[in-house]
C-alpha cells in the first residue's frame, strides 16, 4: 500500500515544479513571445520538451548535488522533512509567480537545504561555498561583459544583425503541381510512370519576408531551446532531490513527474512572467 505521506510528498514536489515552469518559461521565451514569433501555447509546448532534455540527461547530476553532496549525512532527509522543504520552495516560487516577476528557483530551493543543514549540523559548507562562487561570478561576469559589448560594439553589432520584422506570416506552403514521376521496375525492361498520390506542398517564404529575418526568427527560437534545456538541467533538482535524497523517489520516477508538473506550469501560469518580461 502506498504510503500517504509520499503521495503529499510527490504533490508538493509537482506544486514545485510547476511553478517552477511558470518562473523559468518568461526569460526563456519571453523575447520570443515579445516578438510575436511564438505564441504563449507554443512557446509552453518548447519549453516542456526541451527542459525535460536537459532534466533527463544532464540534469540529475544536479539531483545528485543538492539530494546528497550539499550535507554531509542524507539521512535528514526523512519523508517529513523533504515536504517541509519542497513547501517553502513552492510557496516562495508562487508568491513570484502570481506577482508576474520571475524568481529564482535555484537560490530558493539551495536556500530551504542550507536551512535544514544547518539545523542538523550536517551542511557541507565546502560545496555551499563552490555554489555561493558561482551565483557571485556568474553575475558579475555577464554584466561587465554586456557593458562592455553595449558600450563599444552594439553599433556595429547592430548594423550587422537588425532585422526589420515583415507583416504576414513568416513561411507558407506552396502547392506544388503533381508530376508524372518515371519508375525504372527491374523486373521490366522499360520505364512506367506513376503519378503521386495527393497534391504535395513544399514551404517557402512569406510574402514580405526575407532570409535574413528567417535566420534571426530561428536564432532566437533557438536560444529560447538552449535556455529551456539549461533550465531542466539545473531547474528539475529543486523540485525532486529532497525526496531522492531520501530514497523515497527514484531517480527517473522523480524527473518524468517532475517535467511532466512542469510542463503544466509552462502552458499555464507562465503566461503571465512571459507578459511581464
Amino acid at each position: 500500500m502506498t504510503d500517504p505521506l509520499l503521495i503529499g510528498g510527490v504533490l508538493i514536489a509537482c506544486f514545485v515544479a510547476f511553478n517552477i515552469g511558470g518562473a523559468t518559461t518568461g526569460p526563456a521565451f519571453g523575447p520570443a513571445v515579445g516578438a510575436n514569433v511564438l505564441s504563449k501555447t507554443a512557446a509552453g509546448a518548447l519549453m516542456a520538451v526541451a527542459f525535460f532534455g536537459g532534466a533527463y540527461t544532464i540534469g540529475r547530476r544536479v539531483v545528485d548535488t543538492l539530494g546528497q553532496e550539499l550535507v554531509h549525512d542524507t539521512s535528514i532527509f526523512t519523508l517529513e522533512a523533504s515536504i517541509v522543504v519542497l513547501f517553502f520552495i513552492g510557496g516562495a516560487l508562487l508568491v513570484g509567480n502570481l506577482s508576474g516577476a520571475p524568481a529564482s528557483t535555484s537560490m530558493t530551493a539551495v536556500g530551504a537545504i542550507i536551512g535544514l543543514g544547518l539545523a542538523h549540523g550536517e551542511l557541507n559548507f565546502a560545496i555551499v561555498g563552490e555554489i555561493l562562487a558561482w551565483w557571485i561570478l556568474s553575475p558579475i561576469i555577464g554584466f561587465w561583459l554586456a557593458v562592455m559589448v553595449g558600450r563599444y560594439g552594439y553599433e556595429s553589432l547592430d548594423r550587422l544583425v537588425a532585422i526589420e520584422q515583415s507583416d504576414g506570416p513568416l513561411l507558407v506552403f506552396e502547392q506544388v503541381e503533381a508530376n508524372v514521376w518515371p519508375v525504372f521496375r527491374p523486373d521490366e525492361t522499360r520505364l512506367v510512370t506513376l503519378e503521386p498520390a495527393g497534391v504535395p506542398l513544399r514551404p517557402a517564404l512569406g510574402p514580405n519576408t526575407s532570409r535574413r529575418e528567417v535566420v534571426g526568427t530561428a536564432v532566437l527560437v533557438s536560444i529560447g531551446v538552449l535556455m529551456a534545456f539549461s533550465s531542466g538541467t539545473s531547474n528539475i533538482a529543486n523540485a525532486i532531490a529532497p525526496l531522492v535524497g531520501s530514497g523515497a523517489l527514484a531517480m527517473d520516477v522523480g524527473i518524468l513527474i517532475g517535467c511532466g508538473a512542469v510542463a503544466v506550469g509552462a502552458l499555464t501560469i507562465a503566461r503571465r512572467t512571459m507578459e511581464t518580461l
